[in-house]
Order: C-alpha cells, then structure tokens, then sequence
C-alpha cells in the first residue's frame, strides 16, 4: 500500500499539470469553419464549378493556415464531403464555445455579370440581392428530414420570418460588423481579380443560432466566368484562404489578445438567456459624441425612447463632416471598445426614424438599419416598439 507520504507529491504534480491545461486551454483563440453544402446539397453549380466543393477546399486551407498559430484552435462543421443540417453546424460552433463562426460560401445569380464578395452578419435588410442570397442559403433546410418541425415558424422563402424569432437580440453584431469588415478590407487587397462587395445583414438561419460573433462570406460569384475560374483555381483559392485568415487574426489581435481575460470581453462568449427573459444584457461601455446634436429631453418621448439609424461601423474614426457620409448631416458617433458606429439623425417617433432611415438608403447606405435606445442605454427595436 501507498503510504499518505507518498501520495501527496504525485497528487500535486497531478494537480499541477490540470492547472496548466485548463490554463492553456484558456489562452487558445477558437474559430469555427462552416464550409457551406456539402452532399447532396451542391449548393450553385456554373459550367462544371461546384460551390460546395469550392467552398470545402478554401475552408480546408483556412484553416491550415490559422493552425500555423499555437494560439488558435480550429474547429470544422465538416473535412469531407458531407451534409450537415443548419442548425447542427451553428451547434458544433457553440459545444466548442468559439470565439468566432466563419460560413463559407459561393455567391450565384442567373445574371452571369454580377461578381463581387459580399460578407454578412445577422440583421434586417429590405435590399433584394441580400433577400435573394437569404434565400438561396435557407433553402437548404428543405433538404433536412423533418424540417417543417425542427424549424417551426420559420420559412426559408420569407427570410422575414424569423423576425418573431430571437433576430433582434443581437448581443454580437459589433464585433460581427468588426470581423465582417477586415475580411472585406482583405479582399480587397487582392486587387482587381476580386471586386470587394462589402459588409451586408441579412436573415440566415446558420447566424442565428451561432451564439458568437459570426459572419458568412460569399467569396464571389461562381456564375461569372472570371471570379468563377478564380474560385475553381488552386491558386485563387490559396489567395481568398489567405484573406479570410489574415482578417481573422487581425480580429484575434484586436478583440482577444491582451493577456487577461475579462467575462466581458467582446470576443468572449455570452450565453444567451431564454426568450421570454426581458432584462437587457451587460454590454461594452459606449461613449456617444453629439456634436452636431443635442440630446435634450424634448428629443425623447415619455418612456425616453430615441431612434438613430446605424450607417457604418469601423475600426477608424472619421470626421462627423457631411462630405464624409455622401451629403448627410446631423451624424453622431459611438465609440465601443476599439469600433466606432456612425449614426443618423435621430428621433422619439418611430414612423419619422423610418422616414429617417429611407433617406439614408437613398443616399447609398443599402445596409443601414435602424437602432433603439431607452434613457441612453442601447434596447432592441421590439423592446422599443412595446414601450
């Protein structure tokens, strides 16, 4: 028998080496890769190019790349050839506890002129393209047994269903913005070969049950025959794999390093509470800069609800100068850790922010949306709208 002597240094060093791995586990940067399709889900097929394909084999090689890094850990919705429900993939990003989710996939349009990448995160959007490449990417719940159940209330052809879902909690859409943008500004770096199409929202199903920052990249149109061959090329694919791994280790350094891991960090995962629980998560402190406006108590209705419309989000700060956002004017800032959100206008009464945001499409910001905030502190615009 072991004497009580003998046991207690092997017990500390056993001690020991947990500490140091779950320590270790700690410090890893985790991304989850979702290479969209896959199976019997082909996804867009042009002239013998094969989106799911495509679309694997850049994942592959992202990933390879990120795995350079002893700090980040990759995690794949799939390696191989096949089908994985939506909802699964979302869910094999969320057991993992990822920092981020990465969709990956082909864009197409029976308009073989169109090209352009486009990177989305969650969010509402009226513009018809967007609607359409919704769509395209939802219906892929249809090739799942027994979908109609699994996704109650939710149908692929009406992206604006899933509004009465969870859409508008949206703890993430800084950082989502933040991600979605340095993949953008790496594409294009690429140059010409690859027109930047740049960040959009939409209603997909794979985003909304990822509890993370998380983002679905359309590389480019494989219906255009040149960004199409860049897609189905070895070479072009090494290309958009470095892009889209450089952009992520820019998030990493921005978001995630730094030595402490505070709960509230933007990279940090937040669980999401249930649905019917009303109270407003914590978020990053937000500095607000309203130099061109007042925000008097005239401005806000009884229950002191205001509406703004969110044009823009950067990692640069730019002059609140009407020649810098296309001729409008009265533009606010918000400042969140190292983001900076531009806003439009603003007002107590719901029809005018309406009005509001229109004009700010009408001026170019296709992806504008509209935001809340009650007595200063950000609110969805469902919890608006009940006040």
């Amino acid at each position: 028998m072991y004497s009580i002597n003998k046991i207690k240094p092997i017990f500390a060093t056993l001690l020991l080496i947990f500490s140091l791995s779950t320590f270790a586990q700690t410090n890893y940067f985790v991304v989850t890769l979702d290479a969209g399709h896959g199976g019997h889900d082909f996804g867009a097929v042009y002239s013998g190019r094969i989106e799911k394909n495509v679309a694997l084999a850049v994942a592959l090689k992202v990933g390879k790349l990120l795995e350079e890094n002893p700090k980040i850990e990759v995690i794949f919705t799939r390696k191989t050839d096949v089908f994985i429900d939506l909802i699964e993939r979302a869910n094999i990003a969320n057991r993992a506890d990822a920092n981020i989710f990465v969709s990956i996939h082909c864009n197409a349009n029976k308009n073989t002129a169109a090209d352009g990448t486009e990177t989305y995160v969650m969010g509402i959007s009226k513009n018809a393209s967007n609607l359409e490449t919704a769509k395209k990417e939802n219906s892929v719940i249809t090739l799942e047994k027994d979908y109609k159940q699994k996704y109650e209330g939710f149908d692929p052809n009406n992206p604006e269903s899933m509004i009465g879902m969870t859409l508008m909690q949206e703890e993430y859409l800084d950082n989502s913005i933040s991600l979605a943008g340095k993949i953008e500004e790496e594409f294009a770096a690429i140059g010409k070969k690859l027109r930047q199409g740049g960040v959009k929202q939409e209603r997909f199903m794979v985003l909304h049950k990822a509890y993370m920052p998380r983002v679905l990249v359309e590389m480019g149109f494989i219906s255009n025959s040149t960004e199409g061959a860049l897609l189905a090329s070895e070479e072009g694919q090494d290309e958009i794999a470095r892009a889209i791994s450089n952009a992520i280790i820019s998030y990493k350094r921005e978001f995630f390093d730094g030595g402490t891991f505070d709960t509230n960090k933007p990279s940090q995962r937040i669980i999401e509470k249930p649905i019917k629980d009303t109270s407003t998560p914590a978020k990053p402190k937000i500095i607000i800069a309203t130099p061109e406006i007042k925000n008097t108590e005239d401005s806000l209705n009884s229950k002191g609800i205001l509406y703004k419309v969110q044009l823009s989000a950067s990692t640069k700060k730019l002059e609140l100068s009407p020649k810098n956002f296309k001729g409008l004017d009265a533009i606010t800032i918000a400042n969140s850790g190292n983001l900076y959100k531009y806003m439009y206008g603003q007002t107590s009464n719901y029809e005018e922010a309406k009005k509001l945001l229109q004009e700010a499409k009408s001026k170019g910001y296709s992806s504008a949306y509209l935001i809340a905030f009650k007595q200063g502190k950000s609110i969805s615009i469902q919890e608006a709208l009940k006040n």
